[in-house]
């Protein structure tokens, strides 16, 4: 196919790089203990399938438009080795390879093999510098209020838990949960909805107790626990007018990493920024600013102080066997973060966050004097106070006769009290990065030069409608996400003259 069609296909394209160098991209050994059986061998061969699947997540397209493209599109059938009139194979294939990568002892190999094109290339050699930042990306389904999720996790432990049905017949009453859709009331009033929600929690409550003590496999337990966690997150115990308690509403309030749909509950609310909000994962994103190159990817959940920013730096810098300059904004900028590329020899191009103070236009935390090492701190007046509390919650206590009487307290504070500067452990660090972003204009001509090429890194991950994912939960999107960086990779290095010459890979052109 590809002897006979060459001149059709676009030189200088993936298609075309494929179609030349796919077994020596993804040689038949890289897949042995996928398929560990000696009877019998893959209906398709796995190079093929993984061809199709970095060409399907370069384009964004589904597995049904995928195998459309290998049967009707001769740069597809090129890529892939497949014959003029090869009419390729059934969608679910895909679903199968990908479930049985996902499932093997190396699920980011494809990510791997072209990073070690990358490595052999010497692309990066001499290039020690990367940019970290974050995407938000949506979940595959909708979000759900609080009485859709109460409804759909009742639902869910009858289906799955032994002996829910017979339970939920004689315990749950709220509405008809062998039924579908939401129940019928009048939703424009309020009492009614508020009738609705103490029944729906009151039957959560009841049905967990009846399966409590059931022998459960898997899928059961995560049904009753997503149960336990709606019927939690998003009520609060509601005093009758008597002021006695047995009553459910919803909760003034937002929980913590609050689940928004029963379907994926991996995915979460995010606030990327004060303006804009999105229910979904984040990427996380390592680049090498000069080549767009991705060196490493991590899909988390979009909420949670295990899944933030400056949480994922070390990890997403872990494989790098040299000293970095690492640009970074202050989403990256927290003292643990700080202290640990620190102290792994990384020069920091890190944004520090503007201090806030108490008074609008007053004075910010860097305006006192603070020794930590000496235990003191002393304001911008000159007072002096002991700091006290433990490491983690040191703290300066300003008597409030000292700051009544002091001509500057109108800058400080509009506490009836006396000031209290709160310290963190790190913050000789802190103090230290905001001094060299306020008055180094090497680091600020380094930042304003290397900081915005992230941005184009992000926009490449998000482009072709990928900024909604396909599939549901963490460990499926961030498998795809890998492959993502892989085929973006892979485009990148094709762009720049990308060959094979003899056994080893090289770069051919200049940059584009």
């Amino acid at each position: 196919m590809w002897t006979t069609c060459r001149d059709l296909i676009p030189p200088g394209s993936v298609f075309a790089f494929l179609a030349e160098h796919r077994e020596a991209l993804f040689p038949a050994a890289m897949f042995t203990d996928m398929y560990p059986s000696p009877n019998g061998r893959p209906s398709m061969p796995p190079q093929i399938l993984a061809t199709a699947l970095l060409l399907q997540t370069l384009h964004g397209v589904s597995d049904i438009e995928a195998v459309q493209e290998l049967r009707c599109d001769l740069r597809w059938k090129a890529a892939c080795g497949l014959g003029l009139h090869d009419t390729a194979f059934d969608p679910s294939l895909l679903t199968y390879f990908r479930r049985r990568l996902a499932r093997s002892t190396r699920p980011d190999r494809i990510f791997e093999a072209v990073r070690a094109v990358v490595a052999e290339t010497g692309v990066l050699r001499g290039r020690h510098r990367r940019a970290l930042d974050s995407a938000v990306l949506d979940d595959a389904v909708a979000t759900q209020d609080t009485v859709t999720q109460l409804i759909a996790a009742i639902r869910r432990v009858i289906r799955e838990a032994p002996g829910a049905a017979d339970a939920a017949r004689s315990c749950c009453t709220a509405c008809d949960y062998a039924g579908s859709g939401k129940p019928r009331i009048a939703w424009n009033d309020a009492q009614a909805r508020a009738v609705l929600v103490d029944a729906l929690v009151t039957d959560a409550i009841r049905l967990l107790a009846e399966v409590s003590d059931q022998v459960l496999d898997e899928p059961a337990a995560t049904a009753i626990g997503i149960l336990a966690l709606v019927a939690g997150q998003d009520v609060e115990p509601a005093a009758d007018s008597d002021g006695s308690d047995g009553r459910w509403r919803i909760a003034r309030r937002t929980a913590p990493e609050r689940m928004v749909s029963t379907v994926d509950p991996e995915a979460r609310h995010i606030h990327k920024t004060t303006t804009r909000a999105a229910d979904g994962f984040k990427a996380h994103l390592a680049v090498e600013p000069e080549t767009g190159l991705l060196t490493a990817v991590a899909l988390r959940p979009g909420a949670g102080r295990a899944h933030h920013e400056a949480v994922l730096a070390p990890e997403l810098l872990s494989g790098e066997d040299h000293r970095l300059e690492v640009v970074a904004d202050a989403a990256y900028s927290s003292g643990p973060c700080r202290r640990a590329l620190t102290e792994a020899g990384h020069r920091l191009l890190i944004k520090p966050p503007p201090l806030r103070p108490a008074v609008p236009g007053g004075f910010t935390l860097d305006d006192f004097a603070i020794d930590t090492a000496a235990g003191t701190a002393v304001c911008p007046a000159g007072q002096t106070a002991s700091l006290v509390g433990t490491i983690d919650t040191r703290h300066a206590v300003f008597e409030a006769a000292t700051c009544a009487a002091c001509p500057l307290r109108q800058q400080c504070t509009t506490a009836r009290g006396g000031r209290v500067v709160r310290i963190r452990p790190d913050h000789d660090l802190q103090v230290a990065a905001r001094r060299q972003a306020a008055a180094d204009p090497v680091w600020q001509d380094d930042y304003r030069r290397w900081r915005p090429p992230v941005e184009r890194a992000v926009a490449w991950v998000v482009a072709r409608g990928n900024r909604r994912l396909r599939y549901l939960g963490t460990i499926k999107n961030d498998a795809w996400l890998h492959l993502r960086a892989a085929a973006l990779n892979l485009r990148t290095l094709v762009n720049r003259g990308l060959t094979r010459s003899d056994t080893a890979w090289a770069l051919t052109a200049a940059p584009a």
